[in-house]
C-alpha cells in the first residue's frame, strides 16, 4: 500500500513548536480568560466593595437631602456632571483595573509569557465573508458553541434554586432598612457567585484540555514535512560534505603534529591530549591534537611510533579536553599542571632535548 504522505501522523519537532510559539499559536481557552477576570472581579469589590458603597451612599444622601435647595442651571448641571463622574470612577476604578490586569495575566499565562509579533499582523482573508461563513459552520466553531450551551445550563442549574430562594424572601415584603437590604443582597450574590466561579473553574479545565488537545494536533506533522525540515535544518549534502571534508583535513593536521609534541597526557583510555612548548616561539603551552576513544588510540599509537612519552594523569587530561582548544594556549589555571607535566618529561627525556635544541 503507498504511503499517504497527506497524514499528520509525526509529533511536531522543537522548531515547529518554537515557531508556532512566534505565530502565537499556543492553546487558548476563553474559559480561561473569563475565570480569570471574574476573579479579579471579585477581588476588587472584596477590597474596594465597602469604599465603593460608602461612595454611593454619600453620594445620593448629598444629592437627596438637598433637593429642595440645589439650583438648577447650565453651570450647575456642569458641575454636577464631573462629581457624578468622579464618583463613578472612584466607584468603578478598582474594578476595572482588577479584571483587566487579571484578564492580561490569563493571556501572558496562556502565551507564556512570550510576544507574538506575527500574531498581530494583520490577515486580510480574515474579514473574507465567505471564509468567515465557513469557519461559522465548521466543526471547529461547533464545538465552541456547544461547549457555551452547556456552559450555560450548568450555570442555570447551579443558581435557578438560589435566585427562586431569593425571589420568595421574606425580607422583600416587609420593612426593612436600607443597610439591611443591601447587605442580605450582598450575601446572596456572593453564594450564587461562589457557586458559578466553581462551575466556571471545571468548564475552564475541560476547555483548556480541549484547546490543549486541538492545538497539537493542528502541529501534527507529516512525514514529509518532517524530512523538509531535517534538510533545511541540516543542510544540503554539498554543504555537509563540504563540512566533512574540513572536519578530516583538521583531523589528518592534527595526527601528524602528534609526531612533534612534547608528552602526550591520557585519561589513560578514553582521552588522549598531545601537548608542545618551545620556549622560543611559544608563550605558554599548546594542544597540538585531542582525541577521545578511537582518535585517543590512533594518538597514543602515533607517540609510540615517534617515541613522543605518554603520562596518565587522569584529571588534567579531562579538563585539557573539555576546555582546552586545538592550535591554542593551554588555559591559564592548568599552568601550574602542565608545568609539572613537561618538567618531569624534560628530566625523564634529557637526552632528547638536549639534542633537538629544547633545554628548558
Amino acid at each position: 500500500m503507498a504511503e499517504q504522505t497527506g497524514e499528520k501522523t509525526e509529533l511536531p519537532t522543537q522548531r515547529r513548536l518554537e515557531d508556532a510559539i512566534k505565530r502565537g499559536q499556543t492553546p487558548r481557552s476563553a474559559e480561561v480568560q473569563t475565570v480569570f477576570v471574574l476573579l479579579g472581579a471579585v477581588t476588587a469589590l472584596t477590597f474596594s466593595g465597602r469604599e465603593a458603597w460608602s461612595q454611593l451612599a454619600s453620594a445620593a444622601t448629598q444629592i437627596l437631602g438637598h433637593l429642595y435647595d440645589t439650583p438648577v442651571n447650565s453651570g450647575s448641571l456642569q458641575q454636577y456632571g464631573v462629581v457624578g463622574l468622579l464618583v463613578v470612577l472612584k466607584c468603578a476604578g478598582p474594578l476595572v483595573i482588577g479584571t483587566v490586569l487579571m484578564g492580561l495575566l490569563a493571556g501572558a499565562i496562556q502565551n507564556r509569557f512570550q510576544t507574538a509579533p506575527e500574531a498581530i499582523t494583520p490577515e486580510w482573508g480574515r474579514v473574507n465573508p465567505i471564509e468567515g461563513f465557513k469557519r461559522l459552520f465548521s466543526m471547529r466553531s461547533a464545538v465552541p458553541t456547544a461547549l457555551g450551551m452547556v456552559k450555560f445550563a450548568v450555570v442555570f442549574a447551579l443558581t435557578y434554586s438560589q435566585m427562586r430562594s431569593v425571589l420568595l424572601d421574606p425580607i422583600f415584603s416587609s420593612a426593612v432598612s436600607v443597610d439591611r437590604l443591601a447587605s442580605f443582597l450582598a450575601q446572596t450574590a456572593l453564594a450564587i457567585l461562589l457557586r458559578v466561579s466553581g462551575a466556571l473553574v471545571i468548564i475552564a479545565a475541560v476547555d483548556y484540555g480541549y484547546q490543549f488537545w486541538r492545538t497539537n494536533q493542528d502541529l501534527m506533522m507529516t512525514k514529509e514535512e518532517l524530512k523538509e525540515e531535517s534538510k533545511s535544518t541540516e543542510g544540503n549534502p554539498a554543504v555537509k560534505n563540504a563540512r566533512r571534508r574540513r572536519k578530516t583535513k583538521s583531523k589528518a593536521k592534527q595526527l601528524a603534529d602528534v609526531a612533534k609534541a612534547d608528552v602526550i597526557v591520557t585519561n589513560p583510555t578514553h582521552i588522549a591530549i598531545a601537548l608542545r612548548y618551545d620556549r622560543k616561539t611559544m608563550k605558554a603551552p599548546k594542544v597540538v591534537a585531542k582525541g577521545i576513544r578511537l582518535n585517543a588510540q590512533k594518538i597514543r599509537e602515533i607517540a609510540a611510533l615517534h617515541q613522543v612519552p605518554i603520562m596518565e594523569n587522569k584529571p588534567l587530561a579531562r579538563m585539557l579536553f573539555k576546555h582546552a582548544r586545538v592550535g591554542s594556549e593551554v588555559p591559564a589555571n592548568l599552568y601550574g599542571a602542565v608545568a609539572e607535566v613537561l618538567a618531569w618529561v624534560y628530566r625523564v627525556n634529557r637526552y632528547r632535548y638536549f639534542a633537538e635544541g629544547n633545554q628548558t
